[in-house]
């Protein structure tokens, strides 16, 4: 691609922040963004990195009235050696396409995605933490642009980049926290966006997360459409359990995210000796598990926590207490995966892009 640039005088970058670890994640961002655009009789074209600002949209903007979006999010690290990682990013460019397919949005070639995050993050390194726990989050988005009101895809897009440099994604850092299984409301249907990263997703799962949060709990432990019964994912994140030492997770059925860190733990964990079963999973296993001691350890896994420790389940407003401390396989993965990310530990899968 042939990238325009539109670049700030020195004297109107912002400041950096003192301390990474006090950044709340994604309320900071940096000096600049990249977009291109999508038109029906001329594809992908006018990509252009230029200052961070906001975007001009017709009050009839597609995306406003019905909902064409998808994004993603991975995130970029600094080596000892000061060369700028991204963890994966190649798997993100598949995932976006396949969220583009299900939203009836143009795919973008992987060459264009990679090109355009590489680009920009060379631009803005200096806005890459290095302390450890702390890292640039990238997020592509794309959206529905024309003009026009009418329930059809539609004829415009805008794909566009920004970055927001991240301390710990909970406030309570690698610290096991809280789980609220919702049999009220669900995330997702067999058939609908749930495999999607879509926003209408996200949306629809705040009235379920805000309930928890006002019960004490940190996030939303989501169930089935159908029977409420067999276990989803988390808020944000896929999850795991230890169940007689054997690692358990969710199999993919549609309503699913297809999680990036999902997929990493499913392959490195059998290397640290840890067994893992992909199958479904009900509330009641879980539950009756715990009681009987058999639940050793739960966890979260996504790009924004990598790996979050749960210490407790609250079903039917009975507390379920897993324990009270981080278990010692959610310690192993989350120390290999931030370890690889980071370039702490030789990378011998091929998932670190080393930006030349």
């Amino acid at each position: 691609m042939e990238i325009k640039r539109t670049l700030l005088p020195a004297n109107k970058l912002k400041p950096l922040f003192s301390d990474p670890l006090k950044l709340q994640f994604g309320r900071n961002f940096t000096d600049y963004m990249f977009t291109m655009q999508w038109f029906k009789n001329k594809g992908w074209h006018s990509p252009e990195i230029k200052p961070y600002g906001p975007l001009l949209m017709d009050p009839a903007c597609n995306v406003l009235h019905y909902s064409q979006e998808v994004f993603e999010g991975l995130k970029a690290y600094k080596s000892a050696a000061g060369e700028i990682l991204m963890f994966r990013p190649r798997d993100n460019a598949r995932r976006l396409n396949m969220s583009l397919r299900r939203m009836c949005m143009p795919e973008l070639p992987e060459d264009y995605f990679m090109e355009s995050l590489s680009e920009l993050l060379r631009l803005e390194q200096r806005w890459i933490p290095t302390v450890v726990g702390t890292s640039l989050y990238i997020r592509p988005t794309a959206i529905g642009t024309e003009a026009a009101l009418g329930v059809r895809p539609s004829d415009e897009y805008l794909y566009y980049v920004i970055l927001s440099p991240v301390g710990p994604y909970f406030a309570e850092g690698f610290n096991p926290v809280g789980l609220y299984v919702s049999d009220d409301y669900v995330r997702a249907v067999s058939g609908g966006t749930g495999e999607a990263k879509t926003g209408g997703n996200y949306a629809g799962s705040l009235l379920a997360s805000q309930l928890a949060k006002e019960k004490g709990y940190s996030q939303v432990l989501w169930l089935d459409a159908k029977e409420r019964r067999y276990i989803e994912e988390v808020g944000a994140m896929n999850i795991f359990f230890v169940i007689d030492g054997k690692l358990v997770t969710p199999k993919l059925t549609g309503s699913i995210l297809h999680g990036i860190t999902r997929k990493s733990v499913i392959q490195i964990a059998p290397e640290l000796g840890m067994p893992v079963d992909e199958r479904s999973l009900t509330i009641d296993e879980v539950v009756e598990g715990i009681r009987e001691k058999r639940v050793t350890e739960c966890f979260g896994a996504g790009t924004a926590a990598v790996i979050s420790p749960v210490s407790k389940i609250n079903y039917h407003d009975k507390e379920y207490l897993i324990s009270e401390t981080t278990g010692p396989c959610a310690l192993k993965l989350f120390d290999t995966i931030t370890g690889i990310q980071s370039g702490r530990i030789p990378d011998k899968y091929g998932w670190v892009v080393t930006v030349k």
